[in-house]
């Protein structure tokens, strides 16, 4: 593990690194869009990776709290916890002016810019970064890339896996060692813009927080393996997909469209209006898919890497949103 002197450090740190960082852990109902916090954590650090304070906060998230089997949070416990909208102003005074950091933290920003949007507020949230793709990036010779093992290589002890606080702490004590090796071989942070959600759909009604029946056992049919997501089943585009969409010309019916990262207008709504408009829904990019939607198309994705081997015309949620206005009908 490389550690830098810190007298080193102050003399050598590279200026174009962030002034601070808020790493989070949120743990959750699920995985899905309607899903809802049910605790979340908050360790402040300052440029160099010094914990300045923590904060955790349970969250009544309104419904079934989902996988108990793994975050450990009943109905019971959660029922007297602070609604979200109750805890949104300190959360949010920990987030300001910090880069997020998360261990796969386009999931835990999704989660709170939802609850955000939800609550009609906005996260103060601009950028984030993820401790999987600063562990690519600085190469650590890792089997894996869950945070336990990230903990481990750098002799860091779990003590609670899955409780938002000790994944809190265990993340900000390995991003340390992790950004000291990055300034060390002046390595440029793998840091994503954070869009906040600008539109918010209200979902069909929930169960109420003490019913518990419906996550009886992570097996359920009605979860996909290994997550907890429900399988949302679209209808068959009706309309033979015309080929790539030509720049000035607008999209026609039947097109397939992917979409890649972040959005502002939250992505199954997004993805609705997609299929009112008469296209196809893509879940991933092929030499079939017409366009890409991105607001981050240097993201080393799997999609945008794909859509720029295959020559996959890409916009950005702007222009798709401007281009969802006027679609073309499919050819008769």
């Amino acid at each position: 593990m490389t550690m830098l002197d810190d007298r080193t450090t102050a003399a050598t740190w590279p200026a174009a690194y962030p002034q601070g960082y808020a790493v989070v852990d949120v743990e959750t109902t699920g995985l899905a869009r309607d899903d809802r916090i049910v605790s979340a954590a908050v360790y402040r650090l300052d440029a160099q990776g010094n914990v300045e304070d923590h904060w955790y906060t349970l969250v009544n998230p309104e419904r079934d709290p989902g996988p108990v089997w793994i975050h450990g949070l009943t109905s019971d416990v959660l029922e007297g916890a602070p609604l979200f909208p109750e805890i949104a102003a300190e959360f949010a005074a920990r987030l300001d002016g910090r880069v997020l950091v998360a261990h796969n933290a386009m999931f835990d920003w999704q989660m709170i810019a939802r609850e955000y949007a939800r609550a009609e507020r906005t996260a103060p949230v601009r950028q984030r970064l993820c401790t999987i793709a600063l562990a690519k990036e600085l190469s650590l010779p890792l089997p894996n890339h869950k945070l336990a093992t990230l903990a481990a290589h750098f002799g860091v002890v779990q003590q609670r896996a899955h409780n938002a606080l000790d994944d809190a702490r265990v993340l900000a004590e390995a991003f340390r060692p992790s950004l000291h090796a990055a300034a060390e071989r002046n390595v440029r942070l793998p840091l994503l813009e954070c869009r906040p959600l600008t539109e918010w759909a209200g979902a069909p009604a929930q169960p109420r927080i003490g019913h518990q029946g419906s996550y009886a056992a992570p097996s359920s049919s009605a979860y996909r393996m290994n997550s907890w997501r429900p399988s949302r089943k679209r209808p068959a585009c009706p309309y033979p997909n015309p080929g790539r969409y030509e720049t000035d010309r607008p999209l026609k019916q039947g097109m397939r469209v992917a979409f890649s990262g972040d959005t502002s207008v939250d992505r199954e709504l997004l993805e609705d209006r997609t299929v009112e408009a008469g296209l196809h829904v893509a879940t991933s990019v092929s030499r079939l898919t017409s366009l890409l939607v991105t607001n981050d198309p240097d993201a080393p994705t799997s999609k945008t890497l794909k859509a720029k081997s295959f020559g996959t015309p890409v916009v950005d949620e702007a222009a798709y949103t401007q281009l969802l206005r006027d679609v073309a009908p499919a050819d008769g």
